[in-house]
């Protein structure tokens, strides 16, 4: 989406480091990649799949929860949050942030707390294990920090037919938020499991049902520092580019373009229709109640 003309947005929202290492226990739009191919093939394997994704080299320690890192993303104005990546994910963490913060004590009475997010390159030390970035976002529970190499993007599109586009890049922000509220709901849990109506892939379409929450109201969510809307109003090109990102990272087609087949006996985080269908559901009005796919009827998208 497009940020409205004249907005500005503060600094020190994310933080920004550096490093290079391998990925390990990443949970997120990305870890798909490797959660899928690890269950495919069997763990013996995983470190070459992984190296396959990342590489090799050094590993630069960045902690979640205080540590080491470069500094901030700077002020940036709505016109650069269009062009550049990093203000986007600035700007769309802040987006996020006006709206949970309203939306959560309205819908749960819980009160919304403010997740770290880190920017990284290379690899960064988390509380849940190593991370890379070509293992994709993820959000870590044990810090509560989503983290984020915006290069990942690029990843989607060659590798993945992701479409590319600013709303696509926002959405793979708003799923990794969406399990942080998920955490906050206390429905993220331990599981680990596979499986085509595993918790794991309820957790992970969940969380595209609430991303697609806050697509649909990110054009009339007002910044409270400028009393202007964060993004103007969806375009039908721009909510495709989103569709064609979550599709991307669907179980079904990681595996088909990965292994050339498709266990469903492995699945972590739902079909590439599944994953449009929740976000839509999200979109469209959307509910906590309703994105809450452990007490949906079915994951599937209902027959036309």
């Amino acid at each position: 989406m497009t940020f409205t003309e004249g907005g500005n947005f503060e600094g020190g929202r994310v933080r920004k480091g550096s490093g290079g290492g391998k990925a390990a226990g990443a949970t997120g739009i990305g870890a798909v990649l490797l959660i899928a191919a690890a269950y495919l093939f069997g763990g013996d394997q995983i470190g070459s799949l992984v190296s396959s994704f990342v590489g090799s080299g050094g590993l630069s320690t960045i902690s979640g929860g205080g540590g080491e890192a470069e500094g901030y993303v700077e002020d940036c104005t709505a016109e650069e949050a269009n062009t550049d990546r990093n203000c986007r994910l600035s700007a769309t963490v802040q987006s996020l942030d006006a709206y949970w913060a309203e939306t959560l004590p309205a819908q749960e009475g819980i009160k919304y707390t403010m997740p770290a997010v880190l920017s990284f390159e290379g690899a960064a030390s988390t509380a849940c294990g190593q991370a890379n970035s070509s293992s994709g976002p993820f959000y870590c529970p044990g810090d509560e920090t989503i983290y984020i190499d915006v290069s990942f993007y690029d990843l989607l599109q060659s590798q993945y037919g992701a479409s590319g586009g600013a709303l696509a890049e926002e959405y793979v922000v708003a799923h990794e938020m969406g399990h942080h509220i998920q955490d906050q709901l206390n429905l993220l849990g331990g599981s680990q499991d596979s499986g085509a109506d595993s918790d794991s892939v309820k957790v992970e379409l969940m969380a595209d049902c609430l991303a697609g929450m806050w697509a649909g109201a990110a054009a009339t969510t007002v910044d409270p520092d400028t009393g202007k809307t964060f993004l103007e109003p969806i375009t039908k090109e721009q909510l495709t580019d989103a569709l064609s990102a979550a599709a991307a990272v669907g179980d079904d087609h990681i595996q088909q373009a990965s292994a050339g087949y498709i266990n469903p006996e492995a699945f972590t985080h739902g079909t590439s229709d599944q994953r449009m269908y929740w976000f839509s559901v999200g979109y469209k009005d959307g509910t906590i109640a309703t994105c809450n796919t452990f007490n949906a009827d079915s994951l599937d998208p209902p027959e036309s």
